[in-house]
C-alpha cells in the first residue's frame, strides 16, 4: 500500500497532541480511523476523522478489532491517558489484564511497548506521530534570548545524568534539581506535579531536566513540554528548563519561548552526547 493512500488508525487521548495529529494525517491525504476513550479524549479529534468510535478505556480487544474491521494498516498513538486509571483492573478486558499481569515491570515505556506488540501480531504497524509533524521535534541548542548561566549548566549537567538513570529504569523522564540537590523526581503522578513538588521544595531557581529515555520507543512514547510546562515552571520560580533536542515534542513553541523570554526562563535543546566530555 503506497504511503498515499495509507488507512491511519489513531488511538487518541487527551490534550491537543491527538488533533494535532489527526490534522496532519489528513494534510498528507491518508484515510483517519479514530478511536476514543469515554472521559479521557479530546472530542475535538472526532470532525477529523473518517471513522469514529468512542470505546471504554481498557477494550484492548475491541479497540483492535475496530481497527482490523476498517483496514487500519498503520497505528498511532497521542494524547495523554492517566495511568492510575488504565492500571484499574476492573476497566481492563481479559486481553489487557492478561498484558497487565504478565508484565513484571509496569511502566509507561513497558506497557506501551506490549501494547504496540499487539497491533503488531494484527499485521498494524506502529508508527510515531512525529512522522506526521515533524516540526513539532525540539531544536537543539539554546532556544531562548538568555542562555543558562554557569550554576545552571552545572544543574543541567547533573540532572541530565539522574534523569537518563531514571529512564534507564523505566521509572520516569522529568528531574527537578537546585545547585547539585535534587528537589524532585517523575513518578507516577506526571511532569507537572513534578515540576510543582520539585519548586516547593527547592525554592526559587530550580532547573527542570526532561529526557528521552533509554530503550524508549520513540513509535509510542516520546516526552513533550510546552506552554503549560513553562508556565508552571514560572509560577514556581524555576529559571531553567533542558529538554532532550529531536526526541521530544515541543507544543506551542514560539508562544512558550516567547513567555519564557517575558519570565526570565533559559530552555535548552540537549543532545544525546550531552553533557560533554571534559
Amino acid at each position: 500500500m503506497s504511503q498515499s493512500n495509507s488507512t491511519i488508525g489513531l488511538i487518541a487521548g487527551g490534550k491537543q497532541f491527538p488533533v494535532l495529529v489527526a490534522q496532519g494525517v489528513k494534510a498528507m491525504g491518508h484515510r483517519l480511523v479514530v478511536a476514543g476513550f469515554t472521559g479521557h479524549t479530546n472530542m475535538d479529534v472526532a470532525p477529523l476523522a473518517d471513522v469514529w468510535k468512542e470505546l471504554k478505556l481498557g477494550k484492548l480487544n475491541q479497540l483492535i478489532n475496530f481497527f482490523k474491521s476498517n483496514d487500519v494498516d498503520k497505528v498511532i498513538m497521542a494524547g495523554t491517558i492517566e495511568k492510575p486509571k488504565v492500571m484499574d483492573i476492573r476497566h481492563l478486558d481479559v486481553r489487557a489484564i492478561k498484558l497487565v499481569l504478565g508484565k513484571k515491570n509496569k511502566g509507561d515505556s513497558a506497557l506501551l511497548g506490549v501494547i504496540a506488540g499487539e497491533f503488531e501480531k494484527e499485521g498494524m504497524l506502529v508508527v510515531p506521530a512525529h512522522e506526521y509533524l515533524p516540526d513539532l521535534l525540539t531544536p537543539e541548542g539554546v532556544l531562548t534570548r538568555r542562555e543558562p548561566d554557569e550554576r545552571e549548566w552545572g544543574d543541567l549537567k547533573f540532572a541530565w545524568g539522574i534523569a537518563k538513570e531514571l529512564g534507564r529504569m523505566d521509572v520516569g523522564q522529568c528531574v527537578v534539581v537546585r545547585e547539585g540537590i535534587v528537589a524532585a523526581v517523575e513518578a507516577l503522578e506526571g511532569t507537572d506535579a513534578t515540576i510543582r513538588r520539585g519548586c516547593e521544595f527547592g525554592g526559587a531557581g530550580c532547573v527542570v531536566v526532561k529526557v528521552f529515555k533509554p530503550g524508549q520507543q520513540k513509535e509510542v512514547d516520546l516526552p513533550s513540554h510546552g506552554l503549560d510546562t513553562l508556565s508552571i515552571m514560572a509560577e514556581g520560580k524555576a529559571t531553567c528548563l533542558g529538554v532532550e533536542a529531536e526526541k521530544s515534542l515541543f507544543f506551542d513553541r514560539q508562544a512558550a519561548l516567547d513567555f519564557a523570554d517575558k519570565a526570565g526562563i533559559a530552555v535548552v535543546g540537549l543532545t544525546s552526547d550531552f553533557p560533554p566530555q571534559s
